[in-house]
């Protein structure tokens, strides 16, 4: 819930004032979307899903610099400023965003029409949710980024001051020591060839041996060096990463931190997961294009069927059919400063032997398309179902 606190001078009349406020605020929030906190501060930064200063009237100004201190000994670090217009509440609210932002702070005035200030309410409860989501959830790093992805590494620290979030390196060695300690699962009586059957067992044991991992470093997401499994237990991480996406875990493949990050940002604000895929073709005039992987999320697709790993021929790997309609492709860049977001409609699903396993045609706009093949944020990216440019946008 939305929780609104005020600021009013003194100067003007609490009668009217507060006449134009339940008019104001009526005509913004449904009955009962908001706590309306007045100007009790003690909680300010806590309770509300967010937390709007309604600067009430001019001459406001000197009373949100006195609370400023207390406010960032809270941690407030982002300042929404709702102005309804009338008693001089706008030009006080530009005054203080300004000094907000001299004193090197984030803020923005909120004003406008009830049905624009509804949208950006709307939206910056989300932003504001998704990053207390995001914050201080520790990303695991199992093994390091495959050879290959030369222009995929992460920053740190910028991960750390942007999210809030923290990376955890793992080592491969001690991800082969839980592998050899863990159960395996028999093959289900689902159709799939003799191979896939013989590898079923041992992919579910990298599951259980990374499900120990994550409850021993407290992981909220992790990627997963996965190409080195198959030479060190003639296996793949397919199979684990499609369970952990389906659960709420965000997993990346090939030790990819910004494919991650861009599932962790994707899920924190929509609440949908991701399909980490690459690109396989592209037609750039047509914005027409085709992406694949070996892994796909259970909890995306309408239906399934066991394989094997294309690149290796063996272990376990997945062929899912998406639903058709709108998506969203999403990727962000290690530094987090850099970000692609497309919308566009899967259009089919196909297979081919010679790409990776699951495979989706998506329609995009040619413009959009062209950026793969001009300044593209690594190769992997995210596919999204549904529309969510402007919130993605939003966040960063």
């Amino acid at each position: 819930m939305i929780a609104i606190y005020t600021l009013t001078s003194s100067l003007h009349d609490e009668q009217s004032v507060a006449k134009i406020s339940d008019a104001f605020l009526s005509g913004i929030f449904p009955k009962g979307k908001y706590s309306y906190r007045g100007d009790d501060y003690t909680d300010f930064g806590s309770t509300g899903s967010l937390d709007v200063i309604y600067v009430r009237t001019g001459g406001a100004e000197g009373i949100f610099k006195r609370l400023l201190p207390e406010m960032l000994a809270k941690g407030v670090t982002r300042y929404y400023l709702l102005t309804s217009g009338k008693s001089n509440s706008l030009a006080a609210s530009l005054e203080i965003l300004s000094y907000l932002q001299q004193q090197g702070l984030k803020g923005e005035v909120l004003h406008g029409t009830p049905e624009y200030l509804k949208k950006r309410l709307q939206l910056l409860e989300k932003l504001v949710m998704a990053r207390r989501k995001l914050h201080g959830t520790r990303i695991g790093v199992v093994g390091q980024p495959s050879d290959w992805l030369i222009a995929s590494h992460a920053d740190a620290t910028a991960i750390s001051e942007k999210l809030g979030a923290r990376l955890v390196e793992i080592p491969m060695e001690e991800l082969l020591q839980e592998i050899a300690k863990a159960p395996q699962d028999p093959a289900p009586k689902d159709p799939m060839a003799d191979a896939v059957r013989a590898a079923y067992p041992g992919a579910t044991q990298i599951y259980h041996a990374l499900e120990v991992l994550v409850k021993r470093y407290e992981l909220g997401a992790f990627t997963l060096r996965c190409f080195d499994l198959l030479t060190a237990v003639g296996n793949t991480g397919c199979l684990a990463l499609a369970k952990f996406n389906a659960a709420g875990i965000p997993a990346s493949c090939e030790g990819d931190v910004p494919a991650l990050l861009s599932m962790m940002i994707a899920q924190a604000l929509t609440g949908k997961t991701g399909f980490q895929a690459n690109p396989a073709r592209i037609d750039a005039e047509s914005g027409k294009m085709l992406f694949a992987h070996c892994t796909v999320p259970f909890n995306m697709v309408r239906s399934y069927k066991w394989d094997t790993h294309f690149e290796s021929g063996i272990g376990v790997g997945i062929h899912g059919e998406l639903p058709q309609g709108k998506v969203t492709v999403f990727k962000v860049s290690g530094k987090l400063d850099r970000i692609f977001v497309a919308e566009g409609e899967l259009q089919y699903n196909q297979y081919e032997d010679n790409l990776c396993r699951t495979q989706v045609a998506l329609q995009l706009k040619p413009e959009d398309a062209r950026y793969f093949l001009t300044h593209p944020i690594g190769n992997h990216h995210i596919i999204l179902p549904g529309h969510h440019k402007a919130l993605l946008e939003a966040l960063l």
